[in-house]
């Protein structure tokens, strides 16, 4: 069966993005300079989830402090300042924008990210890629939630659709809705699907590219 639909990660599976949040994390904790590797590891163990629930678990088993909704959000207001531009700024996934550009009249492309949904939208205007979407989605909605609401709304079924991430909680999300999965997989950090099963890993989008036409899925 031929593939309709593709769901993206952002960070990290379509943009180079991943070091601008992982700097954007060390430099709103820099007041906790001896605890700042810990909470950089829950950020990175944690890729695809919301940053309020990385704030939530940062101040609960790290800073060992409680954190009420207002700290919670001004955390949030500031790590969007401090990482706004660099996404937007950040190159383009090896084959991404290629990817993008080739297939989003043939294919329904989507965005589901845990970052905000204001402001992916708002970073998709920025970099001038709203034309590739037919949807783009964020937090606070669950990845699997997305998933199942982009599946309904399209009338898709799920061997028409696959999800491509970068982390364990978007393999989690594809594995909860029964979706294919692909992993993108960085050169630089311990690959997170090993040992699971998953449809295929790649190390960027050309491949994922030349790897789903071998399967003669596009």
């Amino acid at each position: 069966m031929k593939l309709k639909a593709i769901i993206f990660d952002f960070d990290g599976v379509i943009a180079e993005s991943v070091e601008v949040k992982t700097e954007a994390f060390r430099k709103l904790f820099s007041e906790h300079p001896k605890q700042i590797e810990d909470i950089v590891k829950v950020h990175m163990d944690n890729g695809g989830m919301s940053r309020y629930k990385k704030f939530d678990i940062i101040f609960r088993d790290i800073l060992k402090k409680e954190l009420t909704k207002e700290e919670n959000k001004l955390l949030g207001d500031k790590f969007t300042e401090f990482c706004y531009q660099g996404v937007i700024d950040a190159k383009y996934v090896k084959g991404a924008r290629e990817f993008l550009e080739k297939y989003y009249r043939k294919l329904l492309i989507f965005v589901a990210t845990g970052t905000p949904h204001e402001e992916m939208l708002s970073i998709v205007r920025a970099r001038g890629e709203e034309k590739y979407y037919k949807g783009v989605y964020g937090s606070p909605q669950m990845k699997k939630d997305i998933i199942n609401n982009i599946l309904r709304e399209n009338n898709l079924k799920k061997e028409e659709i696959i999800f491509i991430g970068d982390s364990i909680n978007d393999f989690d999300a594809a594995n909860e809705t029964q979706v294919c999965f692909v992993g993108r997989v960085h050169d630089n950090y311990p690959d997170p699907f090993d040992g699971k099963n998953i449809f295929v890993s790649v190390k960027n989008i050309k491949e994922l590219e030349k790897s789903l036409v071998g399967k003669g899925l596009i």
